[in-house]
């Protein structure tokens, strides 16, 4: 598999020795519901809300990790 590991159960992937994490980015409707959810590969939490903010662009998105709603980014 060209030196990638994954392990979807948890989340974690190994490319090149490192870890990364699996956060789902939620792009909201105006009703509220989900519309789009987007999968992020992230080395940490602080990469996942940058990328995750980055997509709040007319929309809002929920970014979440597991179980776990890690923030929320409002429309711009």
């Amino acid at each position: 598999m060209n030196g990638t590991r994954s392990n979807s159960k948890y989340g974690l992937q190994a490319l090149d020795g490192q870890q990364k994490q699996e956060y789902r980015a939620y792009i909201m409707g105006l009703d509220g519901h989900i519309e789009v959810r987007i999968v992020l590969m992230c080395e940490d939490e602080t990469e996942a809300k940058k990328r995750a903010r980055s997509l709040a662009d007319g929309c809002d998105v929920e970014l979440w990790c597991q179980d776990r709603k890690v923030a929320e980014f409002k429309s711009e």
